[in-house]
């Protein structure tokens, strides 16, 4: 059995491999013209950054599963490991010249996720977390931010996945209801970054309504273990599977979490 401290090295060292074949096909000048240009881009980008990843983490842990399709959505049996990678986070801002986009890979152990590795290659960023050992970038401590209320926070949401027509709804009236509240509200893609922006403190509060496992695993551990609350919306404990996730800085999360309660209130 690989000990932790080995096993998050290894899958840093695996991260940082499949960024570098990520990072050579990047250009900040890139500008697609259609739709077709920006498929494209993004197959290559899949292609390039997955070759090889998955059978090194076989390599690491043989009996682990990936988290695949349905799994992204559902919850997770409690016994064994379980692998959340995305192996081109970010891919549309990759494509369009953008530096929001990196490698992420999750072990899930028990139900949660246990360690994480996040590489963003522009501007050189390794962020790692394990549970219970705290989540550091390019070594240095992350911390959340000290921030007490909503008035002088900075919070945001993230973007549903296509064709889900009643989440667009539920995503609108959220800013809605936080921009009367808070001091700023942004939306933005993928969700793993502004979960990387509360754990370091630059962002004080992140929802998402229908996430995705991919999206949210590597942050949600990162957020946690930098000393922020990570729950659903209405404010129970978050796992695997479930349909809302809202973290935060401890000064701040119940005023999110109270905010978006009073919304589904007024929707009901």
């Amino acid at each position: 059995m690989i000990d932790e401290t080995s096993l998050l090295q290894m899958m840093t060292t695996i991260a940082t491999q499949a960024g570098e074949r990520l990072l050579a096909v990047y250009s900040p000048d890139a500008r697609p013209a259609n739709m077709q240009e920006m498929l494209d881009a993004a197959r290559r980008n899949e292609r390039v950054s997955s070759d090889g990843t998955r059978d090194a983490l076989r390599k690491l842990l043989p009996d682990a599963r990936f988290v695949d399709g349905e799994n992204e959505t559902a919850a997770l049996p409690d016994d064994g490991d379980w692998w959340v990678i995305d192996d081109a986070e970010g891919s549309v801002n990759h494509v369009h010249g953008l530096p929001d986009w990196g490698v992420s890979i999750a072990l899930v152990r028990g139900g949660r996720p246990v360690l994480a590795v996040f590489r963003q290659p522009v501007p050189d960023l390794t962020y790692t977390a394990t549970l219970g050992g705290g989540a550091f970038v390019n070594g240095r401590p992350l911390a959340v931010s000290a921030k007490q209320g909503l008035e002088i926070a900075i919070v945001g949401t993230g973007q549903a996945e296509a064709k889900q027509a009643a989440t667009y709804s539920a995503i609108g009236a959220s800013m809605t209801a936080l921009l009367g509240a808070a001091f700023l509200v942004k939306a933005t893609v993928p969700s793993t970054f502004p979960m990387l922006l509360v754990a370091a403190g630059h962002m004080d509060a992140f929802w998402q309504y229908e996430p995705v496992l991919p999206g949210v695993a590597v942050g949600s551990l990162m957020v946690t273990e930098a000393g922020g609350v990570v729950t659903t919306i209405s404010g129970d404990p978050w796992a695997p599977g479930d349909d809302t996730i809202l973290v935060g800085a401890p000064g701040v999360h119940p005023a999110v979490r109270d905010a978006l309660a009073l919304l589904r209130k007024t929707s009901a």
